[in-house]
Parts: structure tokens; sequence; C-alpha cells
């Protein structure tokens, strides 16, 4: 298999192994979650960062910034996955964020087998773009790096999950010298408007 998952920090498991055993999967707005009988099991931990193609301490040619969020958990139970939970970094650690459900879900776990056909190994991460409501499979291609830090490389490849912002394909990979300025191009303010006057 040519995805390399890395191991989540033990605190962020740990929490949320407590929210799946707490009333947190009661009150979870979860349909799914609520409904399922017997054991569930987070599993395949994905660092989730965050890029800001518009962080003016960047050149437009350089390596745009990211910075890690959280770690996101595929909760199985049953025969697949029927949520997910998050978890973030605050002061105190790890800790258990919320759980979730929709087409992220599918998408993710859709991605995630179309990567794992491909003969190259790569780090499987997750890359939000916030201001485009834009989420990408990451595929870094150091497997070994600390899933916690550095940027899209050239050799990287981003698969954006459905729903895509217009334009923009779900599920096919881009290489990031190619999806990126679109992205720059989507986030520039726009042009300021000469008056006549």
């Amino acid at each position: 298999m040519p995805l390399h998952v890395s191991q989540a920090p033990a605190p962020a498991l740990r929490s949320v192994l407590v929210a799946l055993g707490s009333t947190a999967v009661r009150e979870a707005h979860t349909p799914a979650l609520r409904s399922v009988q017997g054991p569930m099991s987070p599993e395949l931990p994905l660092p989730v960062h965050v890029l800001d193609v518009r962080d003016h301490a960047v050149p437009p040619a350089g390596t745009p910034r990211t910075r890690l969020v959280g770690w996101r958990f595929m909760i199985r139970g049953g025969e697949g996955p029927v949520a997910a939970a998050d978890t973030r970094l605050t002061p105190d650690g790890w800790t258990f964020s919320h759980f979730f459900e929709g087409p992220y879900l599918a998408s993710t776990e859709r991605a995630l087998r179309q990567a794992e056909t491909m003969t190259t190994p790569f780090q499987p991460r997750l890359l939000s773009v916030p201001d485009l409501y834009m989420l990408t499979l990451w595929l870094h291609s150091d497997p070994e790096a600390d899933p916690a830090t550095g940027s899209p490389t050239p050799a990287d490849l981003l698969v954006p999950l459905a729903p895509a912002p217009p334009g923009i394909a779900a599920h096919m990979p881009y290489r990031v010298a190619d999806l990126l300025p679109v992205l720059n191009l989507r986030l520039a303010p726009p042009p300021l408007l000469e008056s006549t006057a």
C-alpha cells in the first residue's frame, strides 16, 4: 500500500476514545453515529492543515505556508465509516473537538481508496482552504516526514474533495504547481476600479 498513514498524537486518540464512550455520541448532530449498534473505532488519523495562499509574507512563487490545526479520525462502526471526529490543539494539549458527518466523509474515503492505487508512496494529510470552503486530500511525497510540519512541495499532489468549488474537479489529482495558482487567482482581492470623474 503506497499510503503511509501517520500515527496521531496519543492524547488526540485518547480524547476521541473518551468521547466515543461518553454522552458526546448521543448529543452529536450525527444521526448515523447515534444509530450505530455495537462498537465503534477511530481509524485513519489524518493531520488537518490550513493553507492561506494569500499569505503576504510569502511571495506568489514561494512555498505556501500551512499550519496544523487538528487531527481527523474516521469513525468506523459496522461495515464502514459512519462519522468523523476532529481534535484540536489547546494550551493544555490535544482535545476532542466534535463529531460530524456529511459529504466530506464519503469523499475522503473515496480519495483515500484512489490514492491507494497509485504506485508512488505518499503520506496522506488533509489541507483546508477555508476562504474557498475547500478541503483536499494532500498527498505528501515524503512518507516519513513529520505530519505536523511542512508545506506542499512540487512533488506533492492535492486531490480536491467533493463538493469542490466550481471549476475545480473533485477527485482529480492536481500537482501543487498546477492547483495553487488557480487558488491564488480565486482568492486575490478584486482589482480597484479607477474613477472616471
